[in-house]
């Protein structure tokens, strides 16, 4: 039973054994081990050995042996090679009632061993027991029920709700339940407790295998928060549970391998008139289009999609389609589209094109964007660096986490103003073209097609300007040297700049690397190309540049 087989001759049929207490599609975890978490796909006899035995499939990969199948007879289908396992009855747990892991969780008395495992090494690597000050004080004010306002029962093998009128007694006045990573697949259980705890505003199931039907469920008026990550819940659960969560205002389903978002009735996703938050992180949506679905959504203010497949963005416009990747046409724009929209984070996705980035100002009240992981955003990839951006998106306050302060953002528009002239000087045709607020933003700041640099040496034009940089050593190797001054051409290409180092800092046998260092970035930009010019890469005058070893 410990070896895949990957052509199994015949197929075993499924027998249930009511005496040994489980079935079929019943989550369970090892006992002693509440985080080796699976479900039951086999009960029966297994040819060559005695006895019941239980076939699982387990949630995480590696925890089994098998694929389900054993010397040439294929019993169950597994997830992978290695997920499943035969299993006696008495090594797994069906799991236990809610109240029943509150228990275990607040009245479980550590036992000596326990508290003989708790110490510090000292500086002599001797061990140092752990006194807990206070301990019975603590555990007596967490044992009463009565008073707990939030709770956390994560990975404790609950799977049932057990009875409503103990958990309304025992916990009134509960208004957080964290029940991630435990057995719970029923939607029936869940209403149980969500109408069993009156003051209940949030509630954590995540990791929970929750069963793909939802039977019509009453109004939870009480729940404002509801974690659904790691649930394989599709979009259609969502659609029933809609009408059962009127107050909803955070919705969290991420890692759930969603690729589309079924609207029921009309092409845009309606109600959820509170929702305030949406997490579809951690997903598999590569259209667009399937985004546009969540338009209408009247109080939606954070979307969050980092970490899913989209390589494009754009505003619905009048009179204007956009056909998707599959090739159906998107919305029409309407005067409501994300219009309460403020934070919409896409790192990790795959978007490439600058068209992307300029349609993010045609949303009303975007100013919170995270764009990081995509290969626009990352210079060793083709993209752009931060002051490109921040100049393209007219509204954003917030880029990539930080903030992006008034002075940030005049200086990268004047940054990305010379940068463009520098390149399209000739064809203005192209720079309308490539750069829409570029008329925008030579007018704001003033800008001439001839706008001198200054220097100490007096004013130069742009077409033969210097540019004043700090070079500023830090490798570790190179010692401590003062920082330099200098004043060089800006079509001085990276490669070049590396040279001339060697030779200010008279560095013989190191190979320097730079970075360019702003002030309001949090990381310093790694000058990677060394064909690429100086004002091609955003150096402005004054800039720093950080000298460092090639490792």
């Amino acid at each position: 039973m410990q070896n895949p087989l990957d052509s199994p001759s015949s197929v075993h049929q499924t027998r249930s054994d009511p005496e040994c207490g489980f079935r079929v599609g019943k989550r369970v975890h090892w006992i002693g081990d509440t985080r080796r978490i699976g479900t039951v796909k086999y009960m029966g006899p297994v040819e060559g050995f005695s006895g019941t035995w239980i076939g699982v499939d387990w949630d995480n990969d590696g925890d089994g042996k098998h694929d389900g199948s054993h010397n040439g007879v294929r019993y169950f289908a597994a997830r992978g090679l290695k997920t499943a396992s035969f299993v006696r009855p008495h090594n797994l747990s069906s799991g236990i009632s809610l109240l029943q892991a509150l228990e275990a969780r607040y009245r479980t008395v550590s036992t000596k061993e326990e508290e003989d495992e708790m110490y510090v090494l000292s500086a002599r690597n001797k061990r140092v027991s752990i006194e807990l000050l206070g301990k019975e004080k603590i555990q007596d004010k967490i044992s009463q029920f009565e008073e707990l306002t939030s709770a956390s029962l994560s990975y404790l093998g609950a799977s049932s709700a057990g009875s409503p009128s103990l958990i309304s007694s025992t916990l009134p006045y509960l208004k957080e339940l964290d029940l991630t990573g435990n057995l719970l697949a029923e939607w029936n259980d869940v209403v149980i407790i969500c109408k069993a705890l009156p003051f209940l505003a949030a509630l954590n199931l995540s990791c929970n295998s929750l069963s793909p039907d939802i039977t019509p469920m009453p109004q939870l008026n009480n729940i404002r928060i509801l974690v659904l990550n790691h649930t394989g819940v599709i979009w259609n659960q969502v659609e029933m549970l809609k009408d059962s969560l009127p107050c909803i205002e955070e919705l969290h389903l991420l890692g759930n391998k969603l690729r589309e978002i079924t609207a029921v009735s009309t092409t845009a996703v309606q109600g959820f008139d509170f929702l305030r938050c949406l997490n579809l992180e951690d997903n598999c949506i590569a259209d667009w289009a399937e985004i546009l679905k969540l338009s209408q959504l009247k109080s939606l203010e954070q979307l969050f999609l980092n970490k899913n497949d989209l390589n494009r963005i754009w505003y619905p416009d009048y009179g204007t389609t956009h056909k998707s990747d599959n090739g159906c046409e998107s919305l029409d724009k309407n005067p409501m589209s994300f219009n309460t929209l403020q934070c919409l984070l896409l790192g990790g996705n795959k978007i490439e094109d600058l068209d992307s980035i300029d349609s993010l100002n045609s949303f009303p009240n975007l100013v919170d964007i995270r764009l990081s992981e995509n290969p626009i955003a990352d210079i060793g990839k083709g993209g752009v660096p931060r002051f490109v951006l921040i100049a393209r998106l007219a509204k954003v306050e917030t880029l990539n986490g930080s903030e992006v302060s008034p002075r940030e953002r005049k200086d990268s528009e004047i940054r990305y103003v010379r940068l463009v002239m520098s390149k399209f000087h000739d064809n203005p045709e192209e720079i309308t073209r490539l750069h829409p607020r570029f008329a925008e933003l030579k007018k704001i700041h003033g800008i001439e097609d001839e706008r001198p640099l200054t220097g100490a040496t007096g004013p130069q034009k742009m077409a033969s300007g210097l540019i004043s940089v700090s070079l500023k050593c830090v490798g570790a190797s190179i010692g401590e040297k003062p920082p330099v001054m200098k004043k060089l051409p800006a079509t001085t290409t990276v490669g070049k700049l590396k040279n001339l180092c060697q030779s200010f800092f008279k560095l013989k046998s190191v190979k320097p690397v730079l970075f360019l260092q702003e002030e309001d970035s949090p990381l310093p930009i790694l000058l990677e190309d060394d064909m690429a010019s100086l004002i091609e890469l955003g150096v402005g005058n004054e800039s720093t540049i950080l000298v460092n070893e090639e490792s």
